[in-house]
């Protein structure tokens, strides 16, 4: 019999305690056991190629968090040669001994690590994780309960287990540099009965490692675009145009910029300073660099600045009150270990914005805004404090709408200028028609099981399946209240995951 090992965590709003979400990590450059150069006489593949691993999910939306702490991965030829990318052993960061946020990477991706692999033929792969009581594999769902307040439950155990990392198809590792995608199929990786007390569940990740194909300006994660990531710059270098960053789930990154790198909320370059918070969008180099496409800084003020990305919760019809779900949170609170997973805001002198990442805006065929009387529960925000330390209202100093991504059921279709709108129907379990349900809100939503999809000659289609009707797909956008009406002008259509 299994020893699991739950947590069930019901947090109405004025009982929030600190579940603390700072991870603490950081990644150092692993490299390969093998030799430094190698060759195959049976494949004609010699040398090494810079190889970045990217993590990234495919999800449908009954999950808020799961977390995974990776230990290892490893790759075996069609030889029979093994070369391990990563083991704890090889970095001296807190990373590995921390864990990997899946969720916000749905139809996303973000870098793990980047090592020089001996060209080859890999048929298969291996993974470890940890499973210490300390650091277990845990996932979150949120929902509301009998009486209207809001029940956030967490599953977690610690047991031996092994992660299944499939390989599709036979990776060809060659060139100077390419990517591989370590994929997490959450559909795959865990079972739950419910949200809520008494519900049975198991955590057994399941992973596709798939390659990936650099293009000089890639459009998407499936060749090379990262988008979102969020992080503090530790250092800066004004002789190069370059910056180290430090992600919010630890990894460590050298980002150079050039002339086309887009800024926004501060005039350049010059305006980065070690301590600055961005939200970043980067493309992988031929020689598995970093380049910075767009950085965007929120709030420019450094001093005691705490910033966290995750959905609304709560909002409050009597006062300007707004409350998050930390699905990832870094700076002075995380530091002070006062981050916690729910944290309610005091908006009422906050700045609201909406990520510059889209730029169709003025052309959507509806008033696309954001602001304090249209703000809902299951929008995903970034929020910035200076809050010195945690109390049951923290003033909000910015909060901006960011992208996110959805898993519905497409309905009708329509078109509007230069605009195909697909009616999508939400799963019971969707955060928009839980949270809707909770009273005394500041928003009302006419339907909250349904989204107006807004697609365009910008939005990246990378669906395998014919956009039908009845079909499920995952849509990647902004998502507004439009006088009740929720709509989203979507950057990204995917295949979907059925509910």
């Amino acid at each position: 019999m299994k020893t699991t090992w739950p947590l069930l965590l019901h947090l109405p709003l004025r009982r929030v305690f600190g579940l603390l979400l700072a991870l603490a990590l950081a990644l150092a450059t692993a490299f390969t056991t093998g030799c430094g150069s190698s060759s195959s006489q049976s494949t004609g593949l010699s040398g090494n190629t810079s190889v970045t691993v990217l993590l990234t999910s495919t999800a449908n939306d009954q999950l808020s968090l799961f977390l995974i702490g990776l230990n290892s991965l490893a790759l075996t030829s069609q030889s029979g040669k093994t070369v391990n990318l990563f083991t704890t052993s090889q970095t001296t960061a807190a990373y590995f001994s921390g864990r990997a946020e899946f969720i916000h990477l749905n139809g996303t991706a973000e870098p793990l690590v980047t090592v020089s692999v001996p060209q080859d033929v890999y048929t298969s792969a291996t993974a470890t994780m940890s499973t210490t009581i300390s650091n277990p594999p845990q996932f979150i769902c949120v929902t509301v309960g009998p009486s209207g307040g809001l029940v956030t439950s967490s599953y977690a155990y610690a047991e031996p287990s092994t992660p299944t990392v499939n390989v599709p198809a036979p990776i060809t590792i060659t060139g100077r540099a390419m990517g591989l995608s370590l994929n997490m199929v959450v559909s795959q990786s865990e079972t739950l009965s419910g949200c809520g007390v008494g519900a049975t569940f198991s955590i057994t990740p399941v992973f596709n490692l798939t390659p990936v194909a650099l293009s000089p300006q890639p459009t998407n994660y499936e060749n090379g675009k990262e988008t979102n990531l969020d992080g503090q710059i530790s250092s800066v270098n004004t002789a190069s145009n370059s910056f180290t960053l430090v992600l919010v789930d630890g990894q460590t990154l050298s980002v150079n910029s050039n002339g086309s790198t887009v800024y926004q909320g501060v005039n350049g370059f010059s305006a980065l300073t070690a301590g600055t918070f961005v939200d970043m969008d980067a493309a992988i180099q031929s020689d598995g660099s970093q380049l910075a496409t767009r950085i965007a800084v929120e709030d420019t003020d450094t001093a005691n600045l705490s910033v966290a990305t995750g959905p609304v919760l709560q909002t409050s019809a009597a006062e300007p009150i707004v409350a998050t779900f930390g699905r990832q949170e870094q700076g002075y609170l995380s530091t002070i270990q006062e981050a916690a997973l729910l944290m309610p805001y005091d908006s009422g002198n906050a700045v609201f914005q909406i990520s510059g990442q889209f730029t169709n805006l003025p052309d959507l065929p509806f008033p696309a805004s954001f602001d304090a009387a249209n703000i809902f529960g299951g929008q995903n925000v970034y929020i910035t404090t200076h809050a010195l330390n945690y109390i049951e209202y923290m003033p909000a100093t910015t909060i901006t709408l960011m992208p996110q991504t959805i898993n519905g059921t497409v309905g009708g279709a329509s078109s509007s200028g230069g605009f195909q709108i697909y009616s999508v129907a939400l799963a019971s379990y969707d955060l928009p028609p839980i949270l809707a349900t909770q009273p005394a809100q500041s928003y009302t939503l006419n339907n909250p099981t349904n989204v107006m999809v807004y697609v365009d000659s910008n939005t990246q289609l990378l669906n395998k399946q014919p956009l039908a009707q009845g079909s499920v797909f995952r849509f990647n956008g902004l998502l507004f209240n439009d006088d009740g009406t929720m709509r989203m002008d979507c950057g990204e259509v995917m295949d979907g995951v059925q509910p």
